[in-house]
C-alpha cells in the first residue's frame, strides 16, 4: 500500500509549509491525483488520518480532486479523454504520442491555524 509513503510525504509538505507560515495547526488539504496514477483516494484518506495523527495536521480533511486522464494524438495534434486500456485517438486511431493529464499528484491549497 504505497498510499502511506504518500500521506508521509504530504503530511512532510505540510510540516514545511506551516514552518513557512508560521501557522500551528492545518485544517484542510487540497490535492489532485491523476486518474493513471495508481493510487486509491479512500486508501490515501485513510492513510493520511493514520499518519497525521499527533501531528499538526491531526484532524484535516483531506480533499481530493481526480484529474482525468488526456492524451495526445502526434497524427491529428488533438487532446482526448483516455482510458486505463484505450490510449488510442478518436479522430484517427493513432495512439496518443503524450499523456497530458491523468498521472498527477498535487498539493493544491493548505488551510491552516
Amino acid at each position: 500500500m504505497h498510499e502511506v509513503s504518500i500521506a508521509q510525504g504530504l503530511l512532510k509538505i505540510l510540516e514545511d509549509e506551516a514552518k513557512k507560515h508560521e501557522v500551528s495547526r492545518v485544517t484542510r488539504v487540497h490535492v489532485r491525483i491523476g486518474e493513471l496514477s495508481t493510487i486509491v483516494p479512500d486508501a490515501l484518506t485513510f492513510a493520511f488520518e493514520v499518519v497525521s495523527e499527533g501531528t499538526l495536521a491531526d484532524g484535516a480533511e483531506l480533499n481530493i480532486e481526480i484529474v482525468p486522464a488526456k492524451g495526445r494524438c502526434d497524427k491529428c495534434d488533438i487532446q482526448f479523454d483516455v482510458d486505463s486500456t484505450m490510449f488510442l485517438c478518436p479522430q484517427c486511431g493513432g495512439v496518443a504520442a503524450e499523456i497530458v493529464s491523468g498521472k498527477e499528484l498535487d498539493v493544491t491549497d493548505i488551510e491552516a491555524e
